[in-house]
């Protein structure tokens, strides 16, 4: 079983964005770098499942709301 996760482009930025945070703060807060997250907001790149929680957490939003959840 394959699990892939990308972010909403649109609803992740606008989380980001009203918790105040830019790509950075956002990448301090949840351990990872902010090219990373910069990626994930342009779909660019998937996530594991273990940071798009943690990401989801820091964002306070559900991790469906956050992400497109592929399993093939």
């Amino acid at each position: 079983m394959h699990i892939q996760i990308k972010a909403k482009t649109d609803v992740f930025i606008k989380a980001r964005v009203m918790k105040g945070y830019s790509q950075r703060e956002l990448a301090r807060h949840t351990g990872v770098s902010h090219a990373y997250i910069s990626l994930l907001e342009r779909s660019i790149k998937s996530v594991g499942p273990s940071t798009a929680k943690r990401l989801s957490e820091v964002l306070e939003m559900e991790l469906e709301e956050l992400f497109h959840i592929h399993i093939a």
